[in-house]
Order: C-alpha cells, then sequence, then structure tokens
C-alpha cells in the first residue's frame, strides 16, 4: 500500500469492515476496489476543496418518461423536449431510475445495468449525457424482490446470492428508524430454509448486506458503467439506512459515512468532473452531517427548505425560516447545498423536525389537505404512527394560504422560487413544478399510492401547445421562471458558494445578502412572503452610497432620493449594485 490512492483506500475499507484484521485480506480488497474502477495504482488523488460548479447550474429533476410522445421512446422525447425548451435556462438534467424495476416508481430495482425497453436503451441515455450534465440514482440500500441476484438468494447460488441482508427473526429492531410502518423483517422461502430478509421501506426492496465486501465491489462495478455511459452525477438513494447494527438506530453509521467517503474518493479518482449528491430525508443536523470534511458527499440535498418555505408563504410569517437560515453553516470550498422545494416524492417533514413547532404543523397539513393533499405516514421509535410527507403539486400547495384559497396563487409561486434561485447552493426544479403542473387525481386513484398525485405524464403534443399558449398559467409561470433563471445565471454572487448572511427585517419580509468570491458584487435579495403589502426600509439593508443600486428583476434604478420600497404582495427584489 505505497501509493496514496492505496493507503487512502486501504484505510476507509479498515474503518469500515474493522473485523477484517488481516491485513492481507485488506490489501487485497484494496486492489480489488481499484481494478473495478479501473485505476491504477499510482493515479492522481483528486484535488481537494475544487468546486466545480457556478451561477450557470441549473437542475431538472424527472422521470423519464413525464413526457409521452407515440412516435418516440421517452427518452429520445425527454432529449427533444429539453433541447427545444429547457436547453436555454439549464445545463443539469436528473433522469430518476429508468432501470427495470417491480415498485416504487423504480426505486426497487430489478438489473442495475440495464435501461428499460419501454423508456429507451443506453444510446438514449449518452445522448443526453453528450449535452447535459446527467444525474443518475446509484440505489444503495435496496435491490427487488423480484430481481435476479434476489432469486438467485432464494436458491442459494448464483450471482447475488448472499448480497441480501438475513437476521434472526427474534432480532430487536425497535429502535431502527424507518420511513415506512409495514413490518421490518419477511420471512424468505430459501433452499436453506426460512430466511427473514431486512426491508427497511417495502417487502419489495430488499436490503443489501455491504457487510459483505462482494455487495461493495458490485456497486463499485455499477458506478464505473455508469461513468462509461457519460453519468457524473450520482445521487445515493437513501444513502443513510445502508448500514445496520444490532441494537442501533441503523442509520448514519459510522461505516455509512465511511463508505461514501471511499466511492467518493474512488469516482472522484476515475473523473475529475464526478460529483457524490447524498439523498438523505432526515432531520437537518443528520442531513449536514453528510458533508463530512468536504471529503464525502460534493452536495447535500437541502431537504429542510421545502417544509419551511412551503409553511412561511402558508402562514405569511418567516420566523420559522429565519431562524433556521441563520444556523445553516456555509458550504466548504469543494462542497455545496442542492436546493429543491418540490420533488417526485412529497414535501418531507422529518426535516421539519425540531425546527417547527407541533401546532405549525398541524395548520400546515390542515391546509395541504384543504387544497387536495395527502399525508404519507411512518412509525416512530415508540411504534406511534407520525407525518411522515405530504403528498401535493406544487402549484396545488401554494393556491392560498391557512385562510384558503386566494387571489394571489402565480405571485405566490412565482415567489417560492425566487427564494430558491437565490439562495446559497445550487437549485434544482422538479419539472412538474417548472410547468405548474396540478394534482393528478386520475394517477392517484389508478395508483392508490399518494406520491403519485404529482407523477403526471404530460402527453408532448399537449404540453408544447400549453407552453405556447400565451393564456395558459403553465406558459405564464414557464416563462417567468425562465427569465429569473437567466438574471440567476448572469450573477457571480448567485455562485453556489458565494458568502450568504441572513437579514433582519420583519416576520413578512424574508431576506439575505449573497457577496460574490471576488467581492465585487452585492445583492440583497428580500421578498414579501404575504399577503399584505409591506414597506422596506432602505436603510435595513447597508446599501454602500457609493455604488448605484439596481433590481435585477425590474431594472429599476434605487436613486440617492429613495428611503423606502413597497413591496406588493409576495413581490421580491433583487437588489444589485451596479
Amino acid at each position: 500500500m505505497e501509493t496514496p490512492l492505496c493507503q487512502r483506500t486501504y484505510q476507509h475499507l479498515l474503518s469500515i469492515y474493522a473485523d477484517l484484521h488481516d491485513e492481507s485480506t485488506l490489501a487485497q480488497l484494496t486492489r480489488d476496489c481499484l481494478q473495478t474502477m479501473q485505476l491504477e495504482d499510482d493515479a492522481p488523488l483528486p484535488a481537494g476543496h475544487k468546486n466545480k460548479w457556478d451561477a450557470g447550474d441549473i437542475a431538472v429533476i424527472t422521470y423519464a418518461d413525464s413526457i409521452l410522445s407515440p412516435s418516440e421512446s421517452p427518452l429520445q422525447t425527454l432529449k427533444t423536449f429539453a433541447d427545444e425548451k429547457l436547453q436555454p435556462f439549464i445545463n443539469t438534467l436528473h433522469i430518476l431510475p429508468f432501470f427495470p424495476y417491480s415498485s416504487d416508481d423504480g426505486f426497487a430495482v430489478k438489473d442495475f445495468y440495464a435501461v428499460r425497453d419501454d423508456l429507451g436503451d443506453w444510446d438514449d441515455i449518452q445522448a443526453l449525457a453528450g449535452d447535459y450534465r446527467l444525474m443518475a440514482d446509484l440505489v444503495l440500500n435496496h435491490g427487488s424482490a423480484q430481481s435476479q441476484w434476489f432469486e438467485n438468494f432464494r436458491q442459494g447460488k448464483g450471482d447475488g446470492h448472499d448480497y441480501f441482508f438475513t437476521t434472526a427473526a427474534d432480532t430487536r429492531v425497535s429502535e431502527v428508524v424507518r420511513p415506512r410502518t409495514s413490518p421490518l423483517l419477511c420471512a424468505t422461502d430459501t433452499a436453506s430454509g426460512i430466511q427473514y430478509v431486512w426491508c427497511t421501506f417495502s417487502h419489495d426492496q430488499v436490503d443489501f448486506d455491504f457487510r459483505n465486501p462482494a455487495v461493495l465491489l458490485e456497486f463499485i462495478r455499477i458506478l464505473r458503467f455508469y461513468l462509461d455511459q457519460g453519468i457524473r452525477l450520482f445521487r445515493m438513494d437513501a444513502v443513510a439506512f445502508i448500514w445496520k447494527q444490532a441494537d442501533t438506530r441503523c442509520l448514519n453509521l459510522p461505516q455509512t459515512h465511511e463508505l461514501v467517503r471511499l466511492m467518493r474518493l474512488l469516482v472522484e479518482t476515475a473523473a475529475g468532473d464526478a460529483v457524490i449528491i447524498t439523498e438523505t430525508n432526515i432531520p437537518n443536523r443528520e442531513n449536514l452531517s453528510y458533508f463530512g470534511n468536504a471529503n464525502e458527499a460534493h452536495w447535500v440535498y437541502n431537504f429542510s427548505l421545502p417544509p419551511l418555505l412551503l409553511h412561511t408563504l402558508v402562514s405569511g410569517s418567516c420566523r420559522y425560516l429565519r431562524q433556521w437560515l441563520m444556523t445553516m453553516p456555509p458550504a466548504q470550498n469543494g462542497t455545496t447545498y442542492f436546493n429543491f422545494i418540490a420533488s417526485h416524492d412529497g414535501i418531507g417533514l422529518r426535516p421539519a423536525e425540531g425546527l417547527l413547532t407541533d401546532n405549525e404543523l398541524a395548520v400546515l397539513l390542515t391546509s395541504m389537505q384543504g387544497f387536495g393533499g395527502e399525508i404519507s405516514w411512518r412509525t416512530d421509535d415508540n411504534g406511534i404512527k407520525q407525518p411522515y410527507e405530504i403528498n401535493i403539486a406544487l402549484f396545488d400547495a401554494l393556491q392560498g394560504t391557512s385562510q384558503g384559497p386566494d387571489m394571489w396563487h402565480i405571485e405566490r409561486y412565482l415567489c417560492a422560487h425566487a427564494v430558491m434561485l437565490a439562495l446559497e447552493g445550487v437549485p434544482a426544479f422538479y419539472i412538474h413544478s417548472l410547468l405548474a403542473t396540478g394534482n393528478d387525481y386520475e394517477r392517484l386513484a389508478a395508483h392508490q399510492h399518494n406520491r403519485a398525485i404529482n407523477r403526471h405524464q404530460w402527453e408532448h403534443k399537449a404540453l408544447i401547445a400549453a407552453l405556447d399558449d400565451d393564456h395558459s398559467h403553465h406558459q405564464q409561470i414557464f416563462s417567468r421562471l425562465g427569465e429569473l433563471i437567466t438574471i440567476r445565471r448572469e450573477q457571480p454572487a448567485f455562485h453556489p458558494n458565494a458568502t450568504q448572511f441572513t437579514l433582519q427585517l420583519s416576520e413578512q419580509l424574508f431576506g439575505f445578502w449573497r457577496q460574490s468570491p471576488d467581492r465585487r458584487q452585492n445583492i440583497f435579495c428580500v421578498f414579501n412572503i404575504s399577503s399584505t403589502p409591506q414597506s422596506l426600509n432602505l436603510s435595513d439593508l447597508n446599501l454602500i452610497v457609493t455604488d448605484n443600486w439596481q433590481d435585477l428583476v425590474t431594472g429599476n434604478i434605487i436613486s440617492d432620493n429613495d428611503t423606502s420600497l413597497t413591496l406588493e404582495p409576495y413581490r421580491f427584489i433583487w437588489l444589485s449594485n451596479v
């Protein structure tokens, strides 16, 4: 283990597999890891604290078949739509699982090396990767109970037969943290008798056993394969659950963090532009731990933002959002936040734990149910059902306040996205938020799964017609969001790692200050998050008197005689020195 890469890999493996005290065994595993990733022993280590992103990075999250056309495969239609409508504004595409699957809309993967026949093929993926930074899911925690690997487990032979986590039927699992209410252990008939497999999410999603180094090597092989297809961003799905240990919560264990560090080292050494992003829908402090010391995730999902921002706009008070933002640490160079306010799942509530009071949460849930949303549940440590996420299309979620629907629907919707676009981090739009798609009640009824309400499938021609119709709310919002994105991408102070400080304004005015890395540009971002006009005293912003100031959104210049501005309901300003 003489080279720096070998030494680093060996040390990670030593921390993960502490029970493998045989130095020769760990040395061989080190060689296997490097060979599987197709790395030479003397490959240079990746540069630390290097930002591989800038203000121009904007992501869109979508299923491969969110847009359909009878004349081509869904992946081809996605590229057609991206080229004609998205390319002027975005450069990053996260395509949700496009592999053969058995349940959970793609997250019960049957074959990690294949593209679903009904979606297209690897040529389609490579074509998208040629024009966009492509993110794909690495579903680390579990595989389908209907996969060949699991069938081999049942038979006790063949590839994958020893990949799945089993335990005794009487194992104490009361402390295990889970996002579901189904039984954790599933009795499975195998060639060697009944075995109890661990199923964090569902009995069709059987957890892998990373205690077996063969599982680690398989996922390194998968990473290498995805790199060869042009994928450069890797979303580690449900990564917080991947290591299990008796008498623990089986969440965020030290071995889990070490596995992320190892995979980052290997994938980043293989491709300098590769990015690891951890999907950890858990309380805020635990989520932030996946930055490590800038040696784990490059990007961390900003999971607390969606519920807090939604609460802010529904309640008309930014108190809790401001308190949270004040406590958020600036990301080190080489890391940043991945900001989103809607996704293919619901609006997670665990990241709001300790941030919203029970009463505030109850009002939010009631409001969302009034707007047609559903609530999904989990079982807590005491066996009590708790709300886990709100399932609703963001466009419907922002149709009003806790008082009910009102006339400020579109303005409130744009305000929410303007907050996301201006915050420290890389912004990501769920495609149905970008398109202002509403609740899909037909899909919800057909699938009998709450998350289906926000997984509409557009017919391509109908979507283009809606986006070309000046009277369509889809066109109005898509156009306005495109204008905001264009402005954002041109501002050095909106670099994902640019300085950010929270402003102390009223409960109805949420604000923060951004400063470019070279300190030349300052932008004061202020948002009226209420349904009544609000006065902003410019003295509260400490504008530098030697600079001229302009609202980037409207183009209006602030004159020397201006002492205050009136912000109409849900109006916002991005005030920059010029």
